[in-house]
């Protein structure tokens, strides 16, 4: 998918772009497969507990299957759509028994191909199998870290990982980070790369774009009154003041936030 550039009618369009949408084929998204995603606006009883979220277009929530769990059931490709809620495409399945599902769109999936998922399938653009089953070297996304609970690794456009190599009962994954960690070879996986390659290089243009998708200004705390953040105050144009930076309730920034986890273990290199 490509990038399209506006002509400059107004200030926001001057430098404004978007995705061309041609690869998108689904005009409407299946009734059943999708529900009103309610609003919370970053408040809980009335309360924010998560600065600059307000607002937002109204949306339908897609069911995305992750799990890929609807083994030796083959499927054909019925459309690729858009979806609000997140940066890939995502495409609607229809399969042999009637069922529909959609799956995130790997680049080069295309109305009317065939996948497949579980141990049986091949090694092709699309199908989902486990890791075990996977040559070594080849890009796969939405990857389970727990076998069973759904992909969670490589899920935004233009992700992959890769299967650097496998020992005993381990995958050794690289991240899209650097970081490469250890898998269990019995976790799922989907062939390809996610598609809409060029969403990173969108050039939004206005800031009501972005109150469009719900998010509101970032204030700089150097620009706001002493009460309302540590940097704030001092007559004129000042620095933060203060041996080191804090947050809006005076915490240390930079601080490492990070506890030990037991799944720190199978990180066998960092990403930074």
């Amino acid at each position: 998918m490509s990038l399209k550039k506006y002509k400059p009618s107004t200030p926001g369009q001057r430098f404004r772009s978007g995705m061309s949408f041609d690869e998108v084929t689904g005009a409407r998204s299946e009734k059943k497969l999708r529900r009103i995603l309610k609003k919370s606006g970053g408040r809980s009883g009335g309360k924010v507990v998560v600065r600059h979220q307000a607002g937002r277009q109204k949306r339908f929530w897609r069911e995305i299957d992750f799990k890929r769990n609807k083994v030796k059931v083959e499927a054909r490709v019925a459309a690729i759509e858009y979806d609000p809620n997140r940066t890939v495409n995502i495409a609607l399945l229809n399969y042999k028994d009637g069922e529909k599902r959609y799956i995130l769109a790997p680049v080069g999936l295309k109305v009317g191909d065939k996948v497949l998922a579980g141990e049986g399938a091949q090694v092709k653009l699309g199908h989902a199998m486990p890791l075990s089953k996977v040559p070594v070297g080849t890009a796969v996304h939405n990857v389970e870290l727990t076998s069973g609970r759904g992909g969670q690794i490589a899920r935004s456009a233009g992700s992959q990982v890769i299967l650097a190599a496998k020992e005993g009962n381990f995958a050794h994954l690289k991240m899209p980070s650097g970081e490469i960690r250890k898998v269990r070879v019995n976790c799922m996986a989907t062939i390809g790369q996610l598609g809409n390659l060029d969403w990173k290089n969108v050039k939004f243009g206005k800031a009501g774009r972005k109150r469009h998708m719900g998010i509101k200004p970032t204030v700089r705390g150097v620009a706001q009154d002493p009460r309302s953040h540590p940097h704030g105050g001092g007559e004129g144009r000042s620095g933060i003041g203060m041996s080191s930076p804090k947050t809006p309730w005076g915490k240390k920034v930079f601080a490492k936030t990070r506890k030990k986890k037991r799944s720190d273990k199978l990180i066998l290199k960092r990403r930074k």
